[in-house]
């Protein structure tokens, strides 16, 4: 792996030099984009809009509009606007990781320590895991800040970026109901359903079926065939079947 990150992790007066590693990979086919008529491949390029003419990546700039002009923003700027978060997570608390909604959640990072026995890195490590508690913090990451928590998984601190609160959108201009009346009948099999079904996570039972059964009808275009595919149809439960379905799914369960 490549780090994409070099600073440090700081707690109090301790500080911690780390580099980041991203800790997920993406599981997508890579799909080219084609022209339908002769399957060409297309490409984009950069065009300077009033030239027309392409523009190589060592001349491309980044620039903020100001009434009609444009202030030119170097490296140097975006560093210089918060010095300090570009080099250090400073973890500014120490909170429940369960408080943590799962809304706020965005993506995860390793952290290794310079030296393979850091002692203070295994102290941070090891207070959290005793503590029960996460640590909360800011850094800015390409030229973006960001909030973290910081974490032990296993016997490594990992960094996972979560989002701000102005980030989640209300709920007000959804439409549902305030005051839905459920039975207590209907209520007790619900629960009892959900016990039913409930265990241990364990992601690594779950795959990604999705690209798989794609690339099995690749496989099969490629040889001139068209698998067949059972189309599903939605089914919308009524509310006068609510409790008969209930009872049906424990039954089902109970006997698989």
């Amino acid at each position: 792996m490549r780090s994409i990150w070099k600073g440090s992790i700081g707690f109090g007066l301790v500080s911690i030099p780390i580099k980041l590693y991203s800790a997920v990979q993406t599981t997508g086919l890579d799909l080219d984009m084609l022209d339908s008529r002769d399957h060409s491949r297309i490409k984009y390029q950069r065009v300077n809009e009033k030239t027309k003419k392409e523009v190589p990546y060592d001349k491309i700039v980044k620039g903020y509009k100001i009434n009609d002009d444009y202030v030119i923003l170097e490296d140097s700027d975006f560093e210089d606007a918060a010095p300090e978060k570009s080099k250090v997570i400073e973890i500014e608390s120490f909170v429940d990781i369960d408080e943590v909604n799962p809304m706020f959640y965005e993506t995860s990072y390793y952290t290794e320590p310079d030296t393979k026995n850091n002692k203070a890195y295994a102290l941070l490590m090891q207070a959290l895991i005793k503590s029960k508690k996460a640590g909360l913090a800011r850094f800015v990451l390409r030229s973006t800040e960001s909030l973290c928590i910081v974490h032990p998984v296993k016997n490594v601190l990992v960094v996972t970026r979560i989002r701000f609160g102005q980030q989640i959108r209300g709920t007000e201009d959804l439409n549902i109901g305030d005051d839905v009346k459920v039975s207590k009948k209907e209520l007790d099999v619900g629960l009892a359903l959900i016990n039913q079904y409930a265990e241990k996570f364990d992601v690594s039972k779950f795959k990604d079926e999705y690209h798989n059964e794609l690339l099995k009808i690749i496989e099969a275009k490629a040889k001139g065939k068209r698998p067949t595919i059972k189309k599903l149809k939605p089914h919308k439960t009524k509310e006068a079947d609510l409790y008969d379905q209930l009872m049906q799914s424990l039954n089902v369960k109970k006997g698989a």
